[in-house]
C-alpha cells in the first residue's frame, strides 16, 4: 500500500518529494515512488455552481427569482483545470493508496481547496486522511509536519468556516449584485452614457473597502483649510539660539480663547501681532526659565512583520502594491527563505522561540547582516526570548510572524531584485528583536515671558541600539545638537533669565486627511477601518479586521480591475473613480450596512468563532440567510432612481477631466 501527498502547486510537490527523500519518477500530473505518490492541485480545482446549474431559467436575471438561497449547494470542476482534477481524483480513489496526506497551504483557503476536491472526487471514508500543517518549507519543517500530521477531522471546524466564507461571498455577491443591477443598472449606465445597464458588482468585503476609499475622498473634498499663526520665541542660551513655541496653557490670557486654533495658533494674524507687542512690552527683553527636565527614553524594536505590516512597509519603501508584495513573499516562502506569509500574527510561538538560534545562525551566510548575526550569537542575546513581548502563543491563530528560516540563502541569486529587497527588510526586522533598545536623550524647557509660557523640546539619539540594523530614521525637524549645546541647555535652572533675541510669527494652514496608499489601505482593513499610523498603537488596538491576510490584496486588485478605484503605480495612492463613487451611493441608499467596516469585520469574527468551534455552521448559516433575504427584499421594494441621479450630479463635476 502507498501514501498519497497532495499539495497546492507542482513546485511545492517537488519540495516535498526532495524533503521526504521520495525517489519519485515524473508521471502525467503526479510523481510516483515505491512507497508514495505526490500530486498537486493548481490552486482551486472545484468551484460553486452558478444559479443556472440549479435551474436553467435562473440564467436570466429577474427580480422575481430573488433572493436566491439554495438548500443544498452545487459544486463543479473548473473547466480549465478539469484534466488535473481527473488525475487527482483517480489517485485519491486508487485502491493501493490507503493514507492521504493533505499538504495544501496551512490556512482556511488551503483547507477549502482540498475539501472541495475530496468532496467532488467522493473519496472513501475508509481511507486514512492526515493534515500536514507547516510554517515553512524547509526540509526539517516538512519532515516534522508529516511526522506530526493530525487526523483531517481535527480541522473540520476550520473547513466549516472555509465553506461558510465561500457561501457568504456567493450569496451576497449573487443576490446583491443582481438585485442592485436590475434595480439601478440602467440608471448608472445611462448616466455614464453607456447605452446599456451597468453591472453593479457587490461583495461583502470589496464594497466595504470601496466605501472607505470614497469616504476618505469626500473628507478631502469637503475639507476647508484653516490658516493659523504660531508665535515662536528665539532665546539666547549661552551663545546659541533656542527656538521655543508659545502655547496658551492654564494661566495664559488666551487660555481656551475662541481666537485660537488649538492652543498654539491665532486665527487672525493681527491678533498674533498684538500678542507679540503685549509680551514684549512687559518682558524687558528677558524670558525666565520656569522648568527644565532631562531624561533618557528607551525605544524597543517593533513587533515582527505579519502580512499587512509587510505590505504597508513595501508600499512605502518600494512602491509595491499589496498583490505584488504577496507574490514576492510567497516566492521567498516557496524558495524556503522565509516562513509562511499569509499570517495575521506579529509574534512567535514558544516552541519556535526555543529553536530560534537556528534561524539566527543561518543568516551568517547572508553577507549584508553577517556582522550583526555574529554580535547576537556572541552575546547570546536570544536567550530569554520567550519571556519578551515577541513571543505570545495567545496571539497566534494559524501561523506565527514572517521571519527568515535561516536556510537556503544561496537561493537568493534566483530571486528577483525586489525579492532580495523584501527579504532584507524581513531579516532586519527579525534580527532587530535581539538587539538592545535605541536610547534617546529628551530635554524639555519651559520659559515664561510676561506671564506667557514658551516650550522647547529636544530629542537626541544617544545609542542607536536596534536602529543599527533597521536604519536610523532621519530627524527632519532639526540639526543634531553638539555636545556643547547639550551641556549649555542642561545647565539651565529654574529662575534663570535668558535674553530674547526676537519673536517671530509663523504662518501655518491645516491640512486635509491623507488619501490611502495601497499599504495604508491594507492596514486600515486589518484594523476594521481605522487607519492607525502609529506602530505602537497598532500593537495595542488589534481588532478584528476586514477580510483576512490571505484575501486583502486580491480585494484591492479586484476593485482596480472593476475600475471602481484607481491606483497610481508611482505613488501607490488610491482614489475612487466616478463609477466607484456612484456604486457607493447606490449601496448607501439601499444596503447601507454593507459599507460599515465594524459590521463587515463582525462577519469575519463570526467565521473565526466557527473555526474555533464556538458557533455552529447551522447558527451562522441561519443568520446569513436571514440577512441576505431581508436586504434583497428591501432593495426590491424601494425605488431611489430620482434621488440617485441627483446625487450623481453632485459628484460628477469632481471627475471632469481638465482640458489641455
Amino acid at each position: 500500500m502507498k501514501s498519497l501527498f497532495i499539495t497546492e502547486k507542482p513546485s511545492v510537490a517537488r519540495e516535498f518529494a526532495a524533503a521526504l527523500n521520495i525517489n519519485a519518477k515524473n508521471r502525467n500530473g503526479y510523481m510516483e515512488g515505491d512507497q508514495a505518490v505526490i500530486t498537486w492541485c493548481v490552486g482551486h480545482l472545484v468551484t460553486m455552481s452558478y444559479p443556472d446549474q440549479y435551474d436553467p431559467s435562473l440564467k436570466k436575471w429577474d427580480l422575481e427569482t430573488l433572493p436566491f438561497i439554495p438548500g443544498d449547494y452545487k459544486y463543479e470542476t473548473i473547466p480549465s483545470v478539469k484534466k488535473q482534477f481527473d488525475i487527482v481524483s483517480s489517485l485519491l480513489n486508487r485502491e493501493d493508496i490507503d493514507t492521504i496526506y493533505v499538504c495544501t497551504d496551512s490556512g482556511r483557503e488551503g483547507e477549502y481547496i482540498y475539501r472541495l476536491v475530496d468532496q467532488e472526487a467522493k473519496v472513501s471514508s475508509q481511507k486514512t486522511k492526515k493534515r500536514v500543517w507547516i510554517d515553512s518549507q524547509t526540509k526539517e519543517e516538512v519532515i516534522r509536519g508529516v511526522k506530526e500530521a493530525k487526523d483531517l477531522s481535527e480541522y473540520d471546524n476550520l473547513a466549516s468556516a472555509a465553506y461558510l466564507r465561500a457561501k457568504e461571498d456567493y450569496l451576497m455577491g449573487i443576490n446583491f449584485s443582481r438585485v442592485l443591477t436590475l434595480k439601478y443598472g440602467w440608471t448608472l449606465g445611462n448616466y455614464l452614457n453607456q447605452k446599456k445597464s451597468l453591472v453593479v458588482a457587490v461583495g461583502r468585503v470589496m464594497t466595504c473597502v470601496l466605501g472607505m476609499i470614497v469616504k476618505r475622498e469626500r473628507e478631502i473634498r469637503t475639507f476647508v483649510p484653516t490658516p493659523f499663526y504660531r508665535v515662536l520665541g528665539h532665546f539666547d542660551c549661552q551663545g546659541f539660539q533656542v527656538e521655543a513655541e508659545w502655547k496658551a496653557v492654564k494661566g495664559s490670557a488666551y487660555f481656551e480663547s475662541p481666537k485660537l486654533y488649538k492652543d498654539n495658533g491665532f486665527l487672525e494674524k493681527k491678533e498674533a501681532q498684538a500678542f507679540v507687542k503685549y509680551i514684549e512690552s512687559g518682558a524687558s527683553g528677558k524670558t525666565v526659565v520656569e522648568s527644565f527636565s532631562r531624561r533618557q527614553e528607551k525605544k524597543n524594536p517593533p513587533l515582527l512583520y505579519n502580512l499587512a505590516e509587510l505590505q504597508n512597509e513595501c508600499s512605502k519603501r518600494f512602491k509595491l502594491s499589496p498583490d505584488e508584495t504577496l507574490k514576492t513573499v510567497q516566492d521567498l516562502y516557496e524558495k524556503k527563505l522565509v516562513t509562511y506569509p499569509r499570517t495575521d500574527a506579529r509574534v512567535l510561538s514558544t516552541a519556535v522561540s526555543k529553536e530560534i538560534v537556528k534561524n539566527i545562525s543561518g543568516l551568517s551566510a547572508y553577507e549584508p547582516l553577517a556582522g550583526f548575526v555574529t554580535e547576537i550569537l556572541d552575546q547570546k542575546s536570544y536567550q530569554g526570548l520567550s519571556k519578551t513581548k515577541y513571543v505570545d502563543d495567545k496571539k497566534i491563530t494559524d501561523h506565527y510572524a514572517i521571519i527568515p528560516t535561516g536556510q537556503a540563502v544561496g537561493n537568493l541569486s534566483r530571486i528577483s531584485q525586489i525579492g532580495q529587497k523584501v527579504y532584507d527588510v524581513i531579516c532586519r526586522r527579525f534580527l532587530s528583536i535581539f538587539m538592545p533598545p535605541a536610547v534617546y536623550l529628551k530635554m524639555k524647557l519651559e520659559t515664561k515671558t510676561n506671564g506667557e509660557s514658551f516650550f522647547a523640546n529636544f530629542k537626541i539619539l544617544k545609542d542607536p541600539g536596534y536602529l543599527k540594523v533597521t536604519g536610523i530614521p532621519a530627524n527632519k525637524k532639526e540639526e543634531p545638537l553638539t555636545p556643547e549645546q547639550i551641556a549649555a541647555i542642561s545647565s539651565l535652572k529654574k529662575g534663570m533669565e535668558l535674553p530674547v533675541k526676537e519673536h517671530v510669527i509663523k504662518d501655518g494652514t491645516t491640512t486635509p486627511p491623507k488619501r490611502y496608499n495601497s499599504g495604508s489601505l491594507i492596514l486600515a482593513m486589518e484594523n476594521a477601518g481605522q487607519l492607525i499610523e502609529d506602530e505602537d498603537l497598532r500593537e495595542q488596538i488589534k481588532g478584528s479586521g476586514i477580510g483576512t491576510s490571505a484575501t486583502r490584496a486580491e480585494i484591492v486588485k479586484k476593485l482596480i480591475s472593476n475600475k471602481y478605484i484607481a491606483l497610481n503605480k508611482k505613488t501607490q495612492i488610491v482614489t475612487p473613480t466616478l463609477t466607484g463613487e456612484m456604486i457607493v451611493n447606490v449601496v448607501s441608499a439601499s444596503i447601507g450596512s454593507l459599507l460599515n467596516p465594524t459590521l463587515t469585520a463582525s462577519w469575519e469574527k463570526g467565521l473565526t468563532y466557527v473555526a474555533e468551534g464556538n458557533v455552529t455552521e447551522e447558527e451562522y448559516m441561519e443568520k446569513l440567510n436571514r440577512f441576505v433575504t431581508q436586504k434583497t427584499n428591501v432593495v426590491k421594494e424601494n425605488n431611489f432612481q430620482y434621488q440617485l441621479r441627483k446625487s450623481f450630479d453632485q459628484i460628477a463635476p469632481f471627475y471632469k477631466k481638465t482640458s489641455k
